[in-house]
């Protein structure tokens, strides 16, 4: 489960931050996950609690937002929804498409309470 070691290093970074603010407890983390990520959704929600077990973030309410994946085609620029890696353009088939969302992780915020 790759997912674990992928909480566990968004602990170490929210952590690292936290500590050059000088934050006593961090209280809420969201973070964003695109559909196309390699990110199982049920795997990381387990995991993240136990990364931030004893950490900082014990206490921290945590948001998923989950990005749906979206993607155009360099040939007739128009966009659409890719079932996976392989993206044909549903419009052209054209096999010159790239991706606009839904790879990303990102820690898209989180709140901290300082001294």
């Amino acid at each position: 489960m790759h997912e674990l070691s992928i909480a566990i290093q968004i602990a170490e970074i929210i952590t690292e931050e936290a500590a050059k603010a000088e934050a006593l407890t961090v209280t809420k983390v969201i973070l964003e996950i695109g559909s196309l990520s390699g990110i199982e959704a049920d795997a990381i929600e387990l995991a993240v609690p136990e990364a931030f077990r004893n950490t900082i973030c014990e206490n921290a309410a945590v948001e998923y937002h989950y990005i749906k994946a979206r993607a155009v085609c360099e040939s007739c620029c128009n966009e659409f929804d890719p079932i996976d890696h392989y993206k044909i353009c549903p419009f052209c088939n054209s096999l010159y498409t790239s991706f606009l969302k839904g790879k990303e992780l990102n820690i898209k915020s989180f709140d901290i309470v300082k001294p």
